[in-house]
């Protein structure tokens, strides 16, 4: 292994491995890119939100809008809506929305929604995403640019389909390297790095940095770098999900935006594509059983998926540990994606943290073996911060539930409570989430994320003295919100139009 660091070994494809491969290769196209995996590995396929984060990857990568759309069975998300958290009651039901105001306008925006005695919902109030979100329309027309829209948007995909999008990209387009083969071992160097690693029925592939994207079994951080594990589990209960797909008839809506319904011990997710409907029921082992869980989650299609027949359903069952590695990147390895951690799907962080992790490699790489240390140093300390931040965000979407299952009352227990989250909870009784609470200029979950919970939960949140509300503001998003309603089309028209232009002709008989 030379001093340069010029060879990039990723292990492991699916999502993780096949965006590393994309976009280490685009982003530094002087090295050379090679990706490693057994060819009888199963990709999960079931992370299918992601973040606005996804527009500019998919741009830098470069991949076109439409074909990401047509190829993956994708549909937009613009943010993330929770129904029964607060009581389980009909009217239960608030939206985390991607768009959110600049922090002085939020704040008085959220002065003039509480002076009008919080006419309608929060999101609603300051957002014209609310109203688009609510009937079903595309966040921007199909005239605009790639990536361009007139509200902040993501995307819902087929997990598989984008993988297999992105393979073919990375080989056929990038240079990446393919090597359909199982990682038997690996082979170290003096100093304690991979020096290569050992295949079955191939000669040994040496590299100068490694990316472990094998999932859970972190073959490389775990097994051969001896990275610890940090169990979350005391925060964060839930470490099952049973999960279907649901074909939809066609011409139906499609939702603009994930949607959470809580349960007795856990939650559901139904996430709409052009096809068909990902749900899936997560939830905790120790307050809920398998069968009652599937259960619950056939009788949720019953009731709100037109025309499904549950019976035909199998739904498959996904366990996880829940927590992080205690160090992520060690000597010349680096773990991305589910080799690193996980904690649940709540809020799709799972793919938004691939994306990041790249990031920092890609804007951080090291060019020798030399400074390599202090990357991973600096990596280790800011992905340990963001994994607490998850940590705490999600857990704040419970805390504040009146709900009187065992397991809502367990979520809210005071020992299961981060002491950072308890301290800022303390303080949110007195003054509204802001930049003191969240003061790094990349925090994934800002202050407007925190009062979009908040709010939407029903806690009273004091707003900082002196704010002035602003009903013109108001008055202004209202008037937003209907002028986009008018002018945007709706995401089901948007998508067939999309699919119908992208099918070959027919061929007359």
């Amino acid at each position: 292994m030379s001093n340069a660091v010029q060879h990039i070994v990723i292990v492991g494809g699916g999502t993780a491995g096949w965006l590393s491969a994309c976009l280490l290769a685009a982003r530094l196209p002087q090295k050379r890119v090679t990706l490693v995996e057994a060819p009888d590995i199963p990709t999960i396929g079931v992370g299918e939100g992601t973040w606005p984060t996804m527009r500019e990857t998919l741009s830098t990568i470069g991949i076109a809008e439409a074909e990401f759309l047509e190829q993956c069975d994708a549909a937009f998300k613009q943010g993330s809506r929770f129904d029964g958290w607060r009581d389980g009651s009909p009217q239960d039901s608030y939206l985390h929305p991607f768009s959110a105001p600049a922090p002085a306008d939020m704040m008085a925006l959220a002065a003039a929604w509480q002076a009008g005695s919080q006419q309608g919902p929060f999101a609603a109030a300051i957002t014209p995403q609310h109203l688009v979100c609510s009937a079903h329309l595309a966040p921007r027309q199909r005239a605009m640019p790639d990536y361009a829209g007139a509200l902040n948007y993501g995307y819902h995909l087929d997990a598989g389909k984008f993988a297999t999008l992105l393979m073919r990209h990375a080989t056929t387009r990038l240079g990446v390297t393919h090597v359909a083969a199982a990682v038997s071992g690996v082979t170290h160097a003096a100093n304690g790095d991979i020096a290569a690693l050992v295949l079955q029925g191939k000669e040994p592939l040496e590299g100068d940095i490694f990316l472990d994207c094998s999932g859970q079994a972190a073959i490389l951080i775990k097994d051969h770098c001896g990275a610890g594990w940090v169990d979350r589990s005391d925060v964060s209960f839930n470490n099952r999900a049973l999960a279907v797909q649901v074909p939809v008839q066609p011409g139906s809506p499609i939702a603009a935006q994930t949607i959470g319904t809580a349960h007795e011990a856990g939650w559901l997710w139904d996430i709409g594509l052009p096809t068909r409907r990902g749900i899936g029921c997560v939830y905790a082992s120790r307050f809920l059983s398998d069968e009652r869980a599937a259960e619950i989650l056939l009788g949720y299609v019953a009731n709100k998926v037109p025309g499904a027949d549950p019976a035909s359903l199998t739904p498959r069952k996904l366990a996880f540990a829940t927590g992080h590695r205690d160090r992520f990147w060690i000597g010349n390895c680096l773990a991305v994606g589910l080799s690193a951690g996980f904690i649940e799907p709540l809020e799709a962080s799972a793919i938004v943290l691939i994306e990041l992790s790249l990031k920092a490699l890609a804007d951080n790489f090291p060019q020798t073996r030399a400074s390599m240390d202090i990357h991973a140093a600096r990596f280790n300390e800011m992905f340990r911060y963001r994994w607490d931040r998850i940590v705490e965000f999600l857990k704040l979407h419970y805390v504040p539930s009146a709900r009187t299952e065992p397991y809502w009352q367990a979520q809210r227990a005071p020992e299961t409570i981060p002491p950072r989250l308890a301290e800022c909870l303390a303080l949110w009784r007195e003054q509204s989430p802001s930049v003191w609470d969240l003061p790094r200029i990349d925090e994934m979950f800002p202050a407007a994320s925190q009062q979009y919970v908040l709010h939407g939960m029903g806690v009273p949140v004091p707003l900082a003295p002196g704010v002035q509300p602003s009903p013109a503001r108001l008055a202004e998003v209202a008037a937003k919100a209907r002028a986009l309603t008018a002018a945007l089309p709706s995401a089901r028209d948007y998508l067939d139009r999309l699919s119908a232009q992208a099918a070959p002709p027919r061929i007359p008989a």
